[in-house]
């Protein structure tokens, strides 16, 4: 079969599109994302926000090392007691977070996430009407 664009054919479906076997890292609170969290977070996966980065509930903020996801808590600020504790503030080290584009945001997506499109970002979120194959909701 001939098309307009060229010699190209169409053909059935091969198969089901192979979905990523890692979860996602999912932002428990709205607020702005600290370093001190992050630096716990980055443990759990890779990161896509940076510190001072605006973060909402049920936006993917990572890819998770593991199967499934799991929600954390990028906004969480040190304790500020007991100043003269041995634990003095340590400068940070964070690794440099993963930024996608549309492209990329469009093949790292499940089927219970969405993609944000904005002027000045490009931001994957839990979908909240997201139904299982149960019939249930997924994402509370």
């Amino acid at each position: 079969m001939e098309t307009q664009m060229g010699t190209k054919a169409y053909s059935a479906m091969a198969g089901e599109i192979l979905m990523r076997e890692n979860g996602s890292l999912v932002a428990h609170e709205t607020g702005a994302a600290t370093s001190y969290a992050l630096e716990t977070a980055q443990d759990r996966g890779l990161m896509f926000v940076r510190p001072g980065d605006a973060v909402y509930e049920g936006q993917c903020i990572g890819m998770h090392s593991k199967a499934g996801d799991l929600k954390i808590n990028v906004c969480k600020t040190k304790q500020l007691t007991n100043m003269r504790a041995a634990g003095k503030d340590v400068k940070v080290g964070l690794d440099e977070p993963r930024t996608m584009g549309l492209d990329d945001a469009l093949e790292y997506i499940n089927d219970d996430e969405q993609v944000e499109v904005t002027p000045k970002n490009v931001r994957i979120r839990k979908d909240p009407f997201a139904i299982g194959k149960n019939g249930k909701k997924i994402n509370k």
